[in-house]
C-alpha cells in the first residue's frame, strides 16, 4: 500500500489559479465490495505531498492512521470549535473571533472541506483581504488585521488536527503578511496640577468618587464600573479588583480583569472619604427608588442601581473636559496620568505595575518610557551630588 499523488487546479472568482497536490490512498473495499479511497491535501508542492504520503502510508502500516473528515470549515468552526473557544477566552475576544471569521473567512473558505484547505487557498485569501477585505468595499484590511485572522485560522485548524480530523495544519505552511512596525502611540496625560483642577471641577457631582477612584488608583474603566461594595475594605483602605464590566457588541458583560489578574490596590485617605460620602448618597437614592431599585451591589451605577455602560462613562468624562480649559484627553488617560505621576514621584515600577494590573514591571517601564529620560537626569544629578559630598 503505497498511495499516489494527484494534482488539482482551482480558479478563484477573481480568475486566479492555484495548484494543490493531494495524497490518495486505498483503504480496501467496503461491505459492498466497493473500492475505498481517501484524499489528503492540499499541499502547495509535489514535494510536500510526497513527504505527507510517506507519513500517511507509515501510519497505515502502524495502525495509527486517521481517516480525513468530510466536515466543511464552517461546520467545524461553528458547531465544534467556537463553542469550545467560548469557554476558554474572554467574551470580547470570543466576539472578535466570531465576527472576523464570519466576515472574512467563511465567504471564501466556509464551504470547503477541511481536507481541501491548503496553504494555497489561505495565501489567496490573505491577498484578497489585503486588496479588498473591507466590508464597505473601500479597500483592503491592514497587514496586522490579516495576520490576526491568520492566527485564528491557524488555531482552528490546529485544534482540528488534535481532534484527528485532518493530518496537518495548512496554516502552518501559509505565508500571512507581516504586520508593519507601528510607531509608538503618544500617551496623553495630565500634570498633577491639571489633575487637581479636574478633581476640583467635579467636586460635589454625583460621580465625583468615580473620577477620584479612576485618577487615584489607575483602574481601567471596566474595573471601576464592575467594582462592588463587597470588593471594598474601607477600614483597611483597600480595593480588591476582581471583575470588570465590559461591552461586547454594546451588550454589558461581567468579565475578569484584563490578563485575568485579580489584584489589591491601596487607597489614600481622601479617596476613602470620597467613597464613604458616595455610599451615603447611594443609600439615599436606593431609599427614594424603593422596590424599583435594581441592587447589583455596584459601587458606581445609575440612580436606580442599574449598571452604567462603559461608553456612557467615557462620554460623560469627555463632556466635563470640554467644559474646562484642560488639555483634551480620554478617560483611559487618567490611568496614564496616575502611572506617570507615580513614576515621577519615585514610586518603584514594581509597585506601579501591581496597582495597574500589568503583566510585569518591564511592561510598565516600556509603556511609560516617556517618563524615563527626565528621571534619569534627576538620578544622574543625585548621584553626582552624593559623590561630590553635597546634600
Amino acid at each position: 500500500m503505497q498511495g499516489h499523488i494527484r494534482k488539482r487546479t482551482y480558479t478563484t472568482k477573481a480568475g486566479k489559479e492555484t495548484v494543490n497536490w493531494y495524497v490518495v490512498v486505498d483503504l480496501g473495499r467496503d461491505a459492498n465490495a466497493k473500492r475505498r479511497q481517501k484524499w489528503h491535501g492540499g499541499f502547495r508542492t509535489r514535494k510536500e505531498a510526497e513527504v505527507a504520503r510517506t507519513k500517511i502510508v507509515g501510519d497505515l502500516h502502524a495502525g495509527t492512521y486517521t481517516e480525513p473528515t468530510k466536515l466543511t470549515l464552517r461546520e467545524w468552526v461553528e458547531d465544534k470549535w467556537l463553542p469550545t473557544v467560548r469557554t476558554q477566552v474572554k467574551p470580547s475576544t470570543f466576539d472578535s473571533y466570531q465576527r472576523n471569521i464570519h466576515l472574512h473567512v467563511f465567504p471564501a473558505l466556509g464551504g470547503r472541506n477541511l481536507i481541501d484547505i491548503g496553504p494555497g487557498q489561505l495565501n489567496t485569501l490573505y491577498v484578497d483581504l489585503l486588496e479588498q477585505g473591507r466590508c464597505n468595499g473601500s479597500g483592503g484590511l491592514s497587514p496586522k488585521t490579516v495576520h490576526y485572522i491568520h492566527t485564528m485560522v491557524h488555531k482552528a485548524l490546529a485544534d482540528a488536527v488534535d481532534a484527528g480530523l485532518i493530518a496537518a495544519n495548512a496554516a502552518g505552511r501559509a505565508k500571512p503578511p507581516r504586520p508593519r512596525s507601528a510607531a509608538p502611540k503618544e500617551l496623553l496625560f495630565w500634570t498633577p496640577e491639571q489633575l487637581r483642577s479636574f478633581l476640583d471641577l467635579v467636586a460635589g457631582q454625583r460621580l465625583e468618587a468615580a473620577w477620584n477612584v479612576s485618577a487615584m488608583t489607575g483602574m481601567r474603566r471596566g474595573e471601576v464600573l464592575g467594582l462592588r461594595w463587597a470588593d471594598l475594605d474601607l477600614n483597611s483602605s483597600r480595593i480588591h479588583v476582581r471583575q470588570a464590566l465590559v461591552s461586547v457588541a454594546y451588550k454589558l458583560i461581567v468579565s475578569t480583569p484584563k490578563n485575568h489578574l485579580a489584584r489589591v490596590i491601596d487607597l489614600d485617605p481622601a479617596t476613602v472619604d470620597q467613597i464613604r460620602l458616595h455610599r451615603q448618597r447611594q443609600l439615599a437614592e436606593r431609599e427614594e427608588w424603593g422596590d424599583d431599585y435594581r441592587d447589583g451591589d455596584l459601587v458606581f451605577c445609575k440612580e436606580n442601581g442599574e449598571p452604567i455602560h462603559p461608553q456612557t462613562l467615557s462620554q460623560a468624562f469627555e463632556r466635563l473636559v470640554d467644559k474646562s480649559d484642560l488639555p483634551r484627553i480620554h478617560l483611559h488617560c487618567l490611568r496614564h496620568t496616575h502611572a506617570t505621576i507615580a513614576l515621577r514621584a519615585g514610586v518603584p515600577p514594581k509597585v506601579i505595575s501591581e496597582r495597574l494590573g500589568h503583566e510585569s514591571p518591564a511592561f510598565t517601564l516600556k509603556q511609560y518610557a516617556h517618563v524615563i529620560p527626565g528621571m534619569q537626569a534627576e538620578a544622574a544629578q543625585t548621584v553626582a551630588n552624593l559623590v561630590a559630598g553635597e546634600d
